[in-house]
């Protein structure tokens, strides 16, 4: 046993914790199983590697920019509240382990279950129907975390081995399942890039893929905004993205004003007109996302060149991937307008939790805020055009902070300060803990047959095209 777990501390901390590393690994036995030369191999590797690297600069930069605009709205107004972000959700998580005598480290043994079950459940892909694997490393640190905490406070006792199994297979059959559902959206929206969805949002990726057509017209799309004079200024993507910051986050830093900003912000100093840092910073969202598009595209194109060595072994099979890979394609202005609508939703429902008086007051946190809603934008544009991204993406805004008030509450998390934030984990995994908190164990078996058998419902309805879905790359189009 002890042999098994220097084994898996070796893997985890060198290659499934880090999402560059990961990825280049599946590059490398991709093309190795394409029989490419060894130079071809290693040239792969370090595209694969450097493109996931800059996108890691541009999200991690995006974080940077947000955080002391998100601090100084806190200062500000003396707001003493949990942040709806992954990021303080997965510190929360931690800290709470630590609270009741436990280890943060088991939730990497949960990690470990849930990764090894995903890779079951492709195996035996002709039973249950799984399509993808999930891939997104730092994604599977942070819920892995929060869901051990999560079972373990709801079922005291079995803060043991047979808990961490069954949070394992409750995480695994998460990531297995939503990613899979996500294959056709995407492939629709990438025009076939052979690669799905593993992050946070994939039921709300479904959804906008599946009921924005009913909510809006297709041809009515972002770009299809012909306007002249000023508006035309939208067309370009990067002015049109600093414009939309200024629109937003402009206006909350010309209220949080100087003095609290040179608290949090190195950049905001005494010296600076404080008009000139806030067009800076507003610019510094269009640098970052140009950045991280840049990235993606690298990464991407290696990834899924690659894949079709291991679908030539396994057909049908397709890497759920950071839904940040979305954002090369598409509707460029889908990913701002997506982001400014959904950050509007989240901002509404703030306000009402401070007017009703709430015992929980949730503050938005920048990774919920911009990567579901930037994402959820594509998806319905594509579908239902304008209308149905500023719907969907606004409902999104407000589940993501009513959903967390409520997580908070239910899992003790809001004297740790935070919570996970993503649609998914405000509104499937509250109704899922709620389910686990009244049946206990009968009930995380009932979440785990339930998402199993969506997979089985899928491919009643596409029997015929199911798999060919996955094996589809860019000349099938």
């Amino acid at each position: 046993m002890e042999f098994i777990d220097t084994i898996w501390k070796a893997l985890f901390n060198n290659i499934l914790s880090r999402p560059q590393i990961f990825i280049g690994v599946i590059v490398i036995v991709g093309y190795i199983l394409l029989k490419k030369k060894p130079y071809e191999v290693f040239a792969g590797f370090i595209k694969a590697v450097v493109g996931y690297k800059i996108l890691q600069v541009g999200a991690s930069n995006l974080l940077a920019t947000t955080n002391p605009i998100i601090n100084g709205l806190k200062a500000k107004f003396q707001v003493t509240a949990a942040v709806a972000d992954p990021n303080f959700g997965l510190s929360a998580a931690q800290a709470a382990l630590e609270s009741i005598g436990e280890s943060a480290s088991f939730a990497m043994l949960t990690l470990l279950v849930a990764f090894l079950w995903n890779i079951l459940l492709l195996v035996f892909r002709k039973q249950t129907k799984i399509r993808t694997l999930f891939t997104t490393g730092h994604i599977m640190v942070k819920q892995s975390t929060v869901a051990t905490w999560i079972i373990y406070f709801l079922l005291p006792s079995f803060r043991n081995m047979t808990g961490i199994i069954l949070v394992g297979l409750l995480c695994g059959t998460y990531w297995s399942v939503f990613s899979n559902l996500t294959v056709e959206a995407t492939q629709d929206l990438t025009e076939g890039a052979g690669f799905a969805v593993g992050h946070q949002q994939m039921l709300g990726v479904w959804f906008a893929d599946r009921f924005a057509g009913k909510l809006g017209d297709k041809d009515k799309g972002v770009s299809n905004f012909k306007v002249g004079g000023i508006f035309s200024l939208f067309d370009d993507y990067v002015v049109g993205t600093t414009l939309i910051m200024m629109l937003f986050f402009g206006v909350i830093l010309i209220i949080v004003g100087k003095e609290t900003m040179m608290e949090f912000d190195k950049n905001c100093t005494a010296n600076l007109w404080y008009w000139l840092y806030v067009i800076e910073t507003c610019c510094a969202f269009a640098v970052n996302l140009v950045i991280l598009k840049t990235g993606v595209r690298m990464f991407v194109n290696e990834m899924v060149e690659s894949f079709k060595g291991i679908s030539s072994r396994m057909t049908g099979v397709m890497p759920a991937v950071d839904c940040a890979a979305t954002y090369g394609f598409g509707e460029s202005n889908a990913v701002s307008l997506g982001f400014l609508f959904g950050a509007l939703g989240e901002v509404v429902a703030f306000l009402v939790l401070v007017l009703t008086g709430s015992p929980v007051l949730v503050i938005p946190g920048f990774v919920p805020m911009f990567y579901d809603n930037a994402t959820l934008g594509l998806y319905a544009n594509r579908k239902g055009g304008f209308k149905a991204l500023v719907i969907i993406c606004f409902c999104s805004g407000l589940l993501q902070v009513f959903g967390s008030a409520i997580a908070l509450n239910l899992f003790a998390m809001s004297q740790f300060g935070g919570y996970v934030g993503n649609l998914d984990w405000a509104t499937l995994w509250v109704a899922m803990g709620a389910i686990m908190k009244y049946l206990a164990v009968p009930g995380i078996i009932i979440c785990i047959v339930g998402m199993l058998a969506i997979p089985q419902l899928q491919y009643r309805k596409n029997k015929e095209n199911y798999w060919k879905v996955a094996e589809s790359t860019e000349e099938d189009f």
